[in-house]
């Protein structure tokens, strides 16, 4: 695999920008979703206005890193045009990671923002037997322990919700941890089969960016007909945008963008760390934008969460080198023996 090093400082900086995107994104598409006033929008238009904006964000960054026009237009006819391979090897996560965004606008219209973030670990050990089986990694006894006390903490949220928050529409919980269950398998997939793509070859992330991005604008716009059409034919694509549904399209589109390079760059720890501090931050805002009332059982779930987490993302062991020095120390006691 093409493997590239990179500074302990853009590490945290990617860390820094990954926590805030997360957890100011959780609770700014909560707000636009239950609490804002006015007509709602349409999130299959949200989610396919995100995938273009993503790509002519890539292609910047793609013009940037060519440095001229010419030979940005030969990179893209090179690995975009004249490789319909790679596209349809792209559209796989695009087609689940669409599938994923409409089930996150699904479950935060049904759950406050703090359970919705906790739940959605359950991308961690999701994400952990994809790797094993699609990446042929193994993990360590600590990270398989954090990985059910992960799942423990989840069960203590879900097993007593917390009080009702100022809503100004119905929930369904049972939908909302149904399409949160759907957005975690999707996420767990797609993340290790983009991540297996991006690190076999030595093309660059940005290419890699609009391959997938391209595939996911046909797909969310197919979304779009399939869900809403009628309807945004009717009332327009734009139909329900204020400045706040304009904020959440893009702090999707860059998070999306940030979550290409931590998964180019980054390692567990980092996104472990990243994701526990993006639930207290949210869970933060809930109380004090919502009026969350965070209860005891919740409470407790969301540290497990937070614990397993952490060591998950602590390097594994190697048991091999302690068995070979055992079985070498074995050895020698027997020559001495002798």
């Amino acid at each position: 695999m093409a493997v590239e090093n990179v500074s302990v400082v853009f590490k945290l900086y990617c860390l820094t920008v990954m926590t805030l995107v997360a957890a100011t994104y959780t609770v700014a598409l909560r707000y636009t979703r239950t609490i804002s006033s006015g007509d709602l929008y349409f999130s299959t238009t949200a989610v396919c206005l995100t995938e273009v904006i993503k790509l002519i964000l890539s292609v910047g960054i793609l013009a940037k890193e060519t440095g001229s026009l010419p030979r940005l237009k030969n990179a893209i006819q090179e690995h975009v045009f004249l490789s319909p391979k790679e596209l349809l090897k792209l559209s796989v996560p695009s087609v689940v990671y669409a599938v994923q965004n409409n089930m996150a606008f699904v479950a935060l219209s049904n759950l406050d923002a703090a359970v919705y973030q906790v739940t959605y670990q359950l991308k961690i050990p999701c994400t952990a037997l994809c790797t094993v089986l699609m990446l042929n990694r193994s993990l360590g006894w600590l990270q398989w322990f954090s990985v059910f006390m992960l799942c423990g903490g989840v069960t203590l949220v879900q097993w007593k919700p917390v009080e009702a928050t100022k809503v100004q529409i119905e929930q369904n919980p049972f939908v909302g941890f149904v399409a949160i269950a759907i957005a975690v398998l999707c996420s767990g997939f797609a993340g290790v089969y983009f991540e297996k793509v991006l690190k076999s070859s030595d093309t660059s992330l940005w290419v890699r960016n609009i391959q997938m991005y391209l595939s996911g604008i046909v797909v969310t716009l197919i979304g779009v007909y399939m869900t809403d059409g009628e309807t945004v034919l009717e009332k327009g694509f734009f139909f329900g945008y204020t400045p706040w549904v304009c904020f959440v399209v893009f702090l999707a589109s860059v998070g999306g963008l940030y979550t290409s390079v931590v998964v180019k760059y980054t390692d567990n720890i980092m996104k472990g760390f990243s994701a526990a501090a993006a639930i207290v931050l949210s869970t933060v805002a809930s109380v004090i934008l919502f009026g969350l009332q965070i209860t005891i059982t919740f409470s407790s779930g969301a540290l497990l969460v937070c614990i397993s987490i952490y060591l998950y993302g602590l390097p594994k062991q190697d048991t091999s080198k302690v068995g070979r020095q055992d079985t070498d120390r074995e050895s020698k006691q027997k020559l001495i023996t002798v």
